[in-house]
């Protein structure tokens, strides 16, 4: 799910968790810059490197970083908070990990291993004892046709043909990272349509293309959120739909105005919870809807899920953080909880882990050193883990231990 944009403007992460982060009662800490988002860890404070998966998927979301860094110049600079270090140094430092988890070593030889070759650095997090807020996405699946007919009157939108972009950069250095999105009036760039007038007004009659008609407005709503999923569509093929553009304008949570409201206690709050709320209240749905003006416009994709550097996620393996601050497609570890689910789907209990992780993703709710989303993958699991993990954690970053000859090309 490519949230290069999307996430500048929804998500990383869910609608349903994005009331959270706002939520807990901690002292601040200064707003985090690039330079200060991750802490060198000294070796006497490094944690326990366990991983409670299989190393194959970690070995498949490597080569999906890799690819990405072979798409860019080998002089590129990625910061580590103070530190800065190559594109091809981070290429190397995979590899090198790579080729020690083929070994499928145990964790204390792991543990060894990563304290001799790498630095580690921790997410500043969003208090002093540098916790992190982590939640989840995942891949939906949803039922559509080809043409609208019967169950199947939800469109799921293409760019639309009058939609413009405006790198602002371009104008300034100022502007930087910033930009707009709108359509021209006469000789006026406007605000681009809202979801409202999308979706009540008819506002893209002709001028946006279909994907695919599905049968569920709730499904399509989360659709927008995750970024992409997949359309099972009547001829029994499958369409990637994969995020392209927004319509520009901010994202409002429906999980924080159902929480403020008081029609969903904030302990309750998760995806399954709001879904539960609207199927019994349809006469509210394109109210809450309304509430989030943000909208989402999908591209079918040969592959997916993508992310943010465009390359495919992988279940459990992939990390979404705040793009400005931290390395892309560079190695990480979480420790965090995760459920445990029984076989009628209903979670038991939540027990601590601790993972390898890509940094691949990021999103408009990943905001700062304290939020972090993990990519479940899909099917029933996938989906209760995204929708209800909000739980606290930490992260780290790795990288290989530079050489003097290393050090003085920097110099």
């Amino acid at each position: 799910m490519n949230r290069l944009i999307m996430r500048q403007t929804i998500v990383a992460l869910g609608v349903f968790l994005l009331v959270i982060s706002g939520c807990a009662r901690i002292k601040k800490l200064p707003p985090p810059t690039v330079d200060t988002a991750l802490v060198p860890v000294h070796k006497s404070d490094f944690p326990a490197f366990n991983d409670d998966l299989h190393y194959d998927g970690l070995a498949i979301a490597i080569s999906q970083s890799l690819a990405y860094l072979g798409t860019v110049p080998p002089d590129k600079v990625f910061r580590y908070g103070p530190d800065t270090y190559t594109a091809a140094h981070v290429v190397r430092s995979l590899n090198v990990f790579l080729a020690k988890i083929k070994e499928k070593p145990a964790a204390d030889r792991l543990t060894n291993f990563l304290k001799s070759k790498y630095l580690i650095y921790r997410s500043l997090g969003k208090n002093e004892e540098g916790e992190v807020l982590f939640t989840g996405y995942y891949e939906p699946l949803l039922k559509g046709s080809l043409i609208r007919r019967q169950a199947y009157q939800y469109p799921v939108y293409g760019r639309p043909d009058d939609l413009v972009t405006v790198d602002l950069s371009r104008f300034g250095e100022k502007y930087k990272g910033e930009r707009l999105v709108g359509r021209v009036t006469g000789k006026t760039l406007v605000p681009y349509h809202d979801r409202s007038q999308i979706e009540e007004k008819n506002a893209l009659d002709g001028k946006a293309p279909i994907l695919a008609w599905v049968d569920d407005p709730v499904a399509l709503f989360f659709l927008q959120i995750q970024g992409s999923g997949k359309i099972q569509v009547d001829n029994g093929e499958f369409i990637n739909a994969h995020y392209h553009v927004t319509n520009g304008h901010p994202y409002r949570s429906i999980g924080r105005l159902l929480i403020e409201e008081g029609t969903i206690p904030r302990e309750n709050m998760s995806m399954q919870a709001i879904r539960a709320y609207l199927e019994s209240h349809p006469e509210r749905m394109h109210e809450v809807f309304n509430h989030n003006p943000s909208y989402v416009f999908f591209i079918a994709a040969d592959d997916g899920p993508l992310g943010y550097l465009n390359v495919r996620l992988t279940a459990g393996r992939s990390l979404a953080t705040d793009r400005r601050l931290f390395p892309p497609a560079s190695l990480a570890m979480v420790q965090t909880e995760k459920p445990i689910v029984d076989q009628s789907g209903k979670i038991e209990r939540w027990i601590p882990f601790s993972r390898f992780l890509l940094n691949q993703d990021t999103g408009g709710a990943i905001r700062g050193t304290g939020r972090a989303d993990l990519f479940w993958g899909n099917g029933p699991y996938a989906e209760i883990a995204a929708g209800y993990m909000q739980h606290p954690g930490r992260f780290y970053f790795f990288i290989l231990k530079p050489d003097k000859a290393y050090k003085r090309t920097l110099n």
